[in-house]
């Protein structure tokens, strides 16, 4: 038998899909994460925006042409919002959402809507199994924020995080090159008291590489960034939200900072880590967003000299506050991204220019174009040639900007 769990949005999905592809190789399936012709499909959906929610609705179509019998479970965000566009009147359609993604392997022999009601408490899964070169490993679930444009909190539910020990176990038993630490919210983990700086500290012992997901301003303190620092192998990339640079627009977004407090935070950053990847999300056109806080927020940009951005146009989620705001037009919002993916090109092309002639840590990924294909510690997408595309971590001399990144030297 041939499965396939095929992965839209977040990194936290990815958890969770390499969680289900263990079990599913425990169980004697044969598994891929991508489109190819298999018995059994389970689609991981994401809901974070429009498009998003509707390239999870088209999966079936594109599953249908590889084979049209085949059993296909549809979980995740995009089905917690709204099970209705999944549903066909067939046997071969589970749709599950985003709680108790644990029990989907028992329930294959079921068909039709089965949405679990939301869990209180961090949900244990199996431990993960990756295709990849990178561990996912989920420690968080949940968000208490409700920014006004994010209708994540409505389909993930409250904060809920896992006990470090299990943590831990997982990390050892699965023994990652490099481990992701992940969750819907990470800035906010919590369990029983014990913090996301706690839980570094309780990973200290760990020698594998250890590198953080999205993570909030209000997180980075001196005694997290010292916690990271008795890291045995800490990777010192930041993904630091911030979605504008206008204080007007993150008032409006009911993001809780100011850029101020934001650009000290990341001086702060770069005083424990000088070489750190600083990259960040930004929406462009959201409601509330005027052009001259567009302007300011490219000019923010700049003054953080981010290594990298994902910028993306405003997305209205029904049941947001943010829905009821009156929509910029899609001609306004084009124009913007646009501006903003020439900034992303410049920052990205100042980065890789700032590394060269520096010794980084690479750790390769994939072969293309008689390249081997990875990412240095802090972010920085290197392109090496006679190197060994083993999943070792090694050390190279960075070299002149090349493509996304720079090139590099094995020493």
């Amino acid at each position: 038998m041939k499965a396939v769990v095929f992965t839209l949005g977040c990194k936290v999905n990815e958890c969770e899909s390499d969680s289900l592809i263990a079990e599913l190789i425990k169980r004697g399936y044969e598994v891929s994460d991508e489109l190819v012709p298999a018995d059994l499909y389970i689609v991981n959906t994401c809901a974070v925006t429009a498009e998003a929610e509707k390239k999870s609705r088209q999966m079936a179509a594109r599953i249908r042409k590889l084979n049209d019998k085949a059993k296909i479970v549809f979980t995740g965000c995009a089905v917690q919002k709204n099970p209705t566009p999944f549903q066909e009147k067939s046997d071969n359609y589970l749709i599950t959402g985003t709680f108790n993604k644990g029990k989907i392997l028992d329930m294959l022999d079921f068909s039709g809507v089965h949405i679990s009601p939301p869990c209180t408490e961090f949900e244990e899964l199996s431990f993960v199994k990756t295709l990849r070169t990178r561990t996912y490993v989920k420690v968080q679930d949940g968000c208490n924020n409700f920014c006004s444009y994010c209708i994540i909190p409505y389909l993930r539910g409250r904060i809920r995080s896992r006990n470090p020990l299990s943590v831990i176990e997982e990390i050892k038993a699965t023994e990652p090159v490099e481990a992701v630490i992940n969750g819907i919210n990470l800035s906010a983990y919590n369990y029983e008291g014990k913090d996301l700086t706690a839980l570094i500290y309780a990973l200290k012992d760990l020698s594998c590489r250890i590198r953080l997901g999205s993570l909030e301003v209000r997180v980075i303190t001196e005694e997290f960034l010292t916690a990271l620092k008795g890291l045995k192998d800490f990777a010192p990339h930041f993904h630091l939200s911030l979605q504008s640079g206008s204080n007007n627009t993150l008032k409006a977004m009911n993001r809780h900072y100011t850029t101020e407090e934001y650009a000290n935070k990341v001086d702060l950053i770069r005083k424990f880590f000088p070489d750190a990847g600083i990259t960040t999300d930004i929406i462009v056109g959201f409601p509330a967003e005027t052009e001259e806080d567009f302007e300011t927020t490219l000019k923010f940009v700049d003054r953080v000299a981010f290594s990298d951005i994902h910028p993306f146009p405003f997305s209205p989620r029904n049941g947001t506050a943010a829905y009821k705001m009156k929509d910029l037009s899609g001609e306004v919002k084009k124009a913007r991204l646009h501006k903003m993916l020439e900034k992303k090109a410049q920052r990205k092309l100042s980065f890789a220019r700032s590394m060269k002639g520096k010794i980084l840590s690479f750790l390769p990924e994939e072969e293309k174009d008689g390249f081997i294909e990875g990412y240095a510690e802090n972010y920085l997408r290197l392109y090496v040639k006679d190197c060994v595309l083993d999943k070792k971590i090694v050390k190279v001399k960075v070299g002149e900007p090349f493509k996304d990144g720079a090139l590099a030297e094995i020493i």
